[in-house]
């Protein structure tokens, strides 16, 4: 197929996918004015859902403003209370020059355990949800998570072999051991295709909940000869998702990891679009699949492993958080990739504020994630029918 060819396919399938969505719009209008709805907008300004599409800046600056409400109030609130005046002055110490005004108490509590959780808060949830709404584009499927690749059990077979190996007493030991399982676990699900010389996105699927569960049993042998005095207890603890062991230190070699493999899927979010239209729709596009599939995979599993080494293993973010934001602003990923990120930013804030102060003792983040991720996720499911 020359350039003209190409480029008349595009235009053609361009033209079908407008036809299409006119009609699926025409359709649902249709039904909702037997219903009596009043239309207050012109049509090219809905959505899908019927509702009017809110400027994206508009979205994004109501959710930053959230995530920085949030991010005052987990400094604020803990087990050791600091009032909103000293958090602050703290935290503009450094531009003010002021050096008194608060205990010692309160400035280590503020600037050595809270502000590095909250930073992991963020980057974590991030990470997750990215990750989710990059999979589920590349893979097209919305019920696809950031471990559908086997990410999560290979970083957890990674950390379990630190801790069996007596490491558990170093973190940033324990946190490279589950990066480095994460990659391999992903490098053995991406070779499996290969091997058999088929590069379809269901292969690939199966080659990850192969690995998975491969990788699980062998996580499930490390905890049946674990000491279960100590190495079993760190294993199960370490499984359920924490962040409160992160300091600087961690943040210092994950953080930049997890910017950048962040900027390169923020940076890649117009492509996406083309490689989520399916394969024979973006190879006529001109989109390399097979080299800007592997980009997009490789740094959302870059991104998964951090989060993991990080935090443990922290279901639902990834699968949950893509479609509540679709919920804000559709499926259109030029539009849902920045605002997934700072949607999951105030989530995870939220779960990590419920995790220090919902009892007196601090509850898992995996736990939490599930009780609240599952109703949620059902709930997001019963509204998507009544729209459909």
């Amino acid at each position: 197929m020359d350039e003209k060819e190409a480029k008349a396919a595009a235009a053609e399938i361009a033209r079908e996918q407008e036809l299409a969505r006119e009609e699926e719009l025409a359709a649902r209008h249709a039904k909702w004015a037997k219903k009596g709805r009043k239309e207050r907008f012109a049509a090219e300004d809905r959505t899908i859902e019927g509702k009017k599409q809110v400027p994206l800046v508009a979205i994004l600056l109501f959710l930053g403003a959230v995530v920085i409400v949030l991010s005052i109030i987990s400094l604020c609130v803990g087990r050791f209370h600091v009032d909103i005046q000293t958090t602050l002055r703290i935290l503009l110490s450094p531009f003010t020059g002021e050096t008194d005004g608060w205990t010692a108490n309160e400035w280590t509590v503020i600037t050595t355990i809270r502000i590095p959780r909250v930073i992991a808060a963020c980057l974590v949830g991030a990470a997750l949800a990215l990750s989710g709404a990059s999979y589920q584009g590349v893979f097209q499927n919305p019920l696809v998570s950031p471990d559908i690749l086997g990410v999560s059990y290979g970083a957890c077979v990674g950390a379990a072999l630190a801790i069996l190996l007596n490491l558990g007493g170093n973190t940033i030991l324990v946190q490279l051991f589950a990066f480095v399982g994460g990659i391999i676990t992903v490098f053995v699900t991406v070779s499996i295709p290969k091997l058999m010389h088929r590069h379809s996105n269901v292969v690939m699927v199966l080659s990850g909940v192969i690995v998975g569960g491969f990788m699980s049993s062998i996580l499930g042998l490390m905890k049946y000869v674990a000491d279960p005095d100590t190495q079993l207890q760190e294993i199960t603890y370490w499984q359920l998702g924490s962040i409160a062991k992160v300091d600087f230190d961690l943040l210092l070699y994950t953080a930049p990891v997890m910017i950048v493999a962040g900027i390169i899927l923020l940076a890649m979010r117009w492509r996406l679009n083309l490689i989520s239209l399916g394969e024979e729709e973006a190879r006529s596009l001109g989109v390399d699949l097979r080299k800007e599939r592997l980009i997009i995979i490789v740094a959302a599993t870059i991104l998964t492993a951090s989060a993991v080494s990080v935090a443990g293993t922290i279901g639902w973010v990834g699968l949950i958080i893509p479609h509540m934001a679709r919920r804000l602003v559709g499926a259109d990923n030029k539009r849902l990739i920045p605002t997934v990120i700072l949607v999951a930013m105030a989530f995870m804030l939220l779960i990590d504020l419920f995790a220090r102060n919902i009892s007196g003792w601090e509850v898992p983040l995996g736990v939490l994630t599930g009780l609240i991720g599952a109703p949620l996720f059902g709930y997001i499911l019963v509204r998507q029918r009544e729209v459909d």
